[in-house]
């Protein structure tokens, strides 16, 4: 009879001990699981957004308003240098994947959407937040309750055939920029369609009058951080699609 017992106690130690191990097993399966589905998760929001037409956007999607907001350039510069400053506390991982390489001058297609383009040249510019493009006869109106902008985009070239192309666009916000001289100037922010190398994007652009600026366009960081890295020693590289 005791030796009955001890087989039946060793046979229960033994059934205890194999479930235990298969809920060991299951929890461990259940953490793999959810480390993959994070890592996949971190990525994708690395990856610029596309819209149907296969277009990225450097830019977050919003709504036209009926009255825009205005947004302060230097708080906003202020506010992303210290979530720079935050970011760089923490290692992140070095993606293997290529990335394309840019000069500090580059070629750009803007168009209208009424099968009308204009070919300009754009500086890529890292201390600068927006981009920003040379426009004139700016006037503001109304369409469907919503304020939109209509605008003259110019070629600074000093060549005598300046190119010139009528444009309307919503009015996305209005940006308080400070100037050199230390005044504060407002500009409006709408977003457009353009053509870099193969590359065609979606960016918001302050209208601005650059008439004394090499490069009539200036593609800021927000941009430069959904095209790739950018070469200050060489101009014109997005159409070799040189890749790093």
């Amino acid at each position: 009879m005791a030796v009955i017992c001890l087989l039946v106690s060793a046979g229960w130690q033994v059934a205890a001990q194999e479930a235990a191990d298969a809920a060991k097993v299951e929890r461990t399966e259940e953490a793999e699981k959810g480390e993959n589905t994070a890592a996949t998760e971190t990525s994708g929001a690395d990856k610029p957004a596309q819209d149907e037409s296969g277009e990225e956007s450097a830019e977050p999607s919003v709504e036209e308003a009926a009255d825009p907001p205005t947004e302060d350039e230097e708080a906003e510069e202020k506010k992303e240098a210290r979530q720079a400053e935050e970011a760089a506390k923490v290692a992140r991982p070095v993606s293997s994947d290529p990335v394309q390489i840019y000069g500090w001058r580059e070629w750009v297609t803007i168009t209208n959407g009424d099968d009308q383009e204009l070919r300009l040249q754009a500086k890529l510019d890292t201390g600068a937040r927006t981009s920003s493009i040379h426009t004139a006869e700016k006037e503001l109106f109304e369409r469907d309750g919503k304020k939109w902008v209509r605008f003259v985009v110019e070629d600074t070239a000093e060549n005598g055939d300046r190119q010139r192309m009528r444009m309307e666009a919503p009015l996305v916000r209005i940006a308080r920029i400070k100037s050199p001289g230390g005044e504060s100037e407002t500009r409006e922010v709408v977003r457009l369609k353009f053509l870099i190398g193969e590359r065609r994007l979606k960016v918001d652009f302050t209208l601005n009058n650059r008439k004394n600026m090499l490069s009539p366009v200036l593609l800021g960081r927000r941009t430069i951080s959904v095209l790739g890295w950018v070469d200050p020693t060489r101009a014109f590289l997005a159409e070799t699609n040189e890749m790093r």
